[in-house]
């Protein structure tokens, strides 16, 4: 199958519900509910950060209800745009995953700024740490912005009663634009072809750690075993394979560092506004 051949597929399977079309078609995508998604129109110059908060055994309850009671609001009162917040699937897992959008760097910094500066969220804190701090180390922190071949990110009940799968993938020096250019015309066609949902594909920003090497993007599907059963025939599509194979031979070996793929299925919270 040629590319041109592929992309008709692709476009095909966008129209018929799946959420994917090649960029610039002017197809409207649709996810599995049918509900219209936005497609990025063009380059997003705006600044996301991703926020993962650890937090001590027993204070998930805390931890939410500061934000679910305070904390957005005051985000909201201060510029500060929240997109998602999720929890792993695996309760195991003590980490809060959190989405975040500004104009520029330099808002987020004066946005920033004034909400900690402010008296609501100082009472809100002292209170919520008042039987101990609710995180067991300092938040991890990465200024993301989107992909040209991103969709908009976007609101709303994205997943249905689905899972989100946050995936970050490390490449060897020099071989993230081969990883993107696989991804725009090949991969993001094949996920939807096998059930799952693109939702948004980031870099990290220039000053941030990895950022030549790094590829950080969301999925969505029905459940977590729908996302193995689903991946399971996209490694042993043909296409896949022959595309898999034909990246990693101009690239000159594999786009990704041993060990370089990482993976964790969260779920929204009560208070996420994409879900």
């Amino acid at each position: 199958m040629n590319r041109r051949d592929f992309l008709t597929v692709a476009s095909l399977a966008a129209v018929s519900g799946c959420a994917y079309a090649p960029q610039n078609t002017g197809i409207l995508v649709r996810k599995h509910s049918s509900a219209a998604l936005e497609i990025q129109p063009g380059p997003d110059s705006r600044v996301y950060e991703l926020r993962i908060y650890t937090f001590n055994t027993g204070k998930s309850d805390d931890l939410l209800n500061r934000f679910r009671n305070h904390t957005l609001r005051l985000f909201e009162k201060h510029g500060i745009e929240s997109i998602g917040y999720w929890l792993p699937v695996d309760g195991g897992d003590h980490r809060l995953h959190f989405l975040l959008r500004y104009p520029s760097r330099e808002a987020r910094e004066e946005s920033w700024k004034a909400f900690m500066a402010d008296p609501d969220w100082q009472a809100a804190y002292k209170a919520s740490e008042a039987n101990g701090a609710l995180l067991a180390k300092p938040p991890e922190t990465y200024f993301l912005q989107t992909t040209d071949y991103s969709f908009g990110v976007r609101k709303g009940n994205v997943s249905g009663d689905g899972v989100f799968e946050l995936r970050t993938y490390t490449t060897p020096m020099g071989r993230l634009p081969n990883l993107d250019a696989r991804f725009k015309d090949y991969t993001m066609g094949l996920f939807a072809r096998h059930g799952m949902g693109n939702y948004a594909y980031f870099h990290r920003m220039a000053d941030q750690p990895g950022a030549e090497v790094t590829l950080v993007y969301f999925l969505y599907h029905r459940s977590v075993e729908a996302a193995k059963a689903s991946f399971d025939e996209f490694r042993k599509d043909p296409t896949w394979v022959a595309a898999k194979d034909a990246s990693e031979r101009d690239a000159g070996g594999s786009l990704t560092v041993p060990d370089g793929v990482k993976s964790v299925f969260l779920k929204a919270t009560d208070f996420s506004p994409t879900k």
